[in-house]
């Protein structure tokens, strides 16, 4: 059961870092003109797919590297770690910056 888990889970990261690159690939600058609160959005977003596709890269790394390299397998959950609550801190950022953009309009 702990083995279909582990697959399950790496299967899950793997489809997400691939759309992760489809979403940056959709917030491509345009150059357009945009209100500063449309390009602060734009800006969380990617934020946040740069952040998760960081996490992505780093445990696929983490789980193909051989157990025997200490130090790169402690720096890559350092940055697995760093990289999640960074995508966690900008997704719960979008919301809190649109409450406070739609309170400053009324």
């Amino acid at each position: 059961m702990c083995l279909v888990n582990i697959f399950c889970h790496e299967f899950v990261v793997a489809v997400s870092s691939v759309a992760c690159i489809v979403g940056l690939l959709l917030l491509w600058d345009q150059k357009k003109q945009k209100e500063e609160a449309q390009v602060t959005e734009e800006i969380l977003l990617r934020m946040s797919f740069t952040y998760w596709l960081v996490y992505c890269i780093a445990f696929g790394i983490e789980k193909m590297v051989l157990p025997n390299w200490e130090g790169l397998i402690m720096t890559l959950k350092i940055t697995t770690a760093l990289s999640y609550f960074l995508t966690f801190s900008c997704i719960l950022s979008l919301p809190l910056y649109k409450f406070a953009v739609h309170e400053v309009e009324e």
